[in-house]
């Protein structure tokens, strides 16, 4: 695993947990309720009706479902075989089309360079032991001109208190252990990560969650989550 830019111990962990991925009520609830935000934030900006998608580290597939739902030609990659496995068979309950591959995002991009419109990489890059090598990788998945999208956690006290202590312990929002603060990452070290791989940052937003009202929102805050809408120059 360490050859291709993974952590065993992090896809054990998410293949433990696959086949609950579509439950809504499960571990991955965080992701169910903050798809649709993710989701009409990607396609406000590039527009996925009849795109040509790549969706890096797509897990059991929400996101690049939401995607397909909105017309747009999706490829799924991961290095988990059960979350893949999972995300093929609700395929057949949903009735979208996606393409899932267990590749990492290294090695397909030696084999597609520069074939996709758009490629996401959401709440992927604190889990990798070399987030720039990600990052890389997925500028020379995309066409020139292209956007890639990412999102991840910053690395702060507040984030500490509240994407760890909080979500974690506190609310039993995510399984403890999800995360490690040591790899949460800057908005300031994703931009030079993206700079450097030939990214050009076109956006920065913050998503938030307020436990009182239990709803998540876009904004200015990026002090714990955010995401980086950037294109290949």
């Amino acid at each position: 695993m360490s050859a291709i830019n993974a952590d065993p111990n992090e896809v054990q962990k998410f293949s433990e947990l696959a086949h609950r991925w579509w439950d809504p009520a499960s571990e991955f609830k965080p992701l169910h309720e903050i798809n649709p935000l993710r989701l009409g934030w990607i396609d406000g900006k590039a527009g996925l009706a009849g795109k040509t998608v790549l969706d890096v580290g797509c897990g059991g597939g929400i996101l690049a479902e939401g995607m397909a739902s909105l017309g747009a030609r999706v490829t799924g990659i991961d290095l988990s075989e059960k979350a893949l496995s999972v995300a093929r068979l609700h395929l057949f309950e949903s009735g979208h089309g996606v393409d899932y591959r267990l590749i990492s995002a290294e090695a397909f991009a030696e084999e597609s360079p520069g074939h996709f419109d758009v490629v996401t990489c959401m709440e992927m890059l604190e889990h990798v032991p070399d987030p720039a090598s990600t990052i890389a990788a997925c500028a020379r998945l995309v066409k020139p001109g292209g956007h890639v999208f990412f999102s991840t956690i910053n690395r702060n006290p507040k984030a500490y208190a509240l994407a760890i202590v909080g979500a974690e312990y506190v609310l039993n929002m995510l399984p403890r252990g999800t995360h490690e603060y040591e790899k949460f990452i800057k908005p300031s070290e994703l931009s030079r990560y993206c700079r450097n791989a030939g990214l050009d940052m076109e956006e920065l937003t913050g998503m938030s969650y307020n436990p009182l009202t239990r709803v998540y929102s876009l904004g200015r805050d990026t002090d714990v989550n955010y995401l980086m809408h950037t294109r290949r120059g």
